[in-house]
């Protein structure tokens, strides 16, 4: 696996780049992926899986996460929802 493209991927303190929208730190955005809500869950692993370099999704997931997460994923993913599921071996109907 290759690593994060910068270090400031991984710094708590960080903004992620692909958040560019959102107030949000790389600390907070660990705590998104863990909320208890599915909904916020798929949301921001939506964003991360959309707007992120796939070299920087690795440090936040596992394939075995977005797997059990997929049919709350779709509306998040927008074209890169056909390429994540072939990536992960997904079975991904119309």
């Amino acid at each position: 696996m290759l690593p994060p493209t910068s270090p400031d991927v991984v710094r708590a303190d960080a903004r992620p780049y692909f958040l560019w929208w959102a107030p949000i730190t790389v600390a907070e955005l660990r705590e998104k992926l863990r909320s208890s809500d599915d909904d916020e869950r798929a949301y921001y692993l939506g964003a991360l899986l959309r707007e992120a370099n796939t070299r920087d999704v690795w440090p936040f997931v596992q394939p075995a996460e977005i797997r059990a997460l997929w049919a709350k994923l779709g509306r998040h993913l927008g074209r890169r929802r056909a390429m994540w599921a072939f990536l992960l071996d997904i079975e991904d109907g119309p």
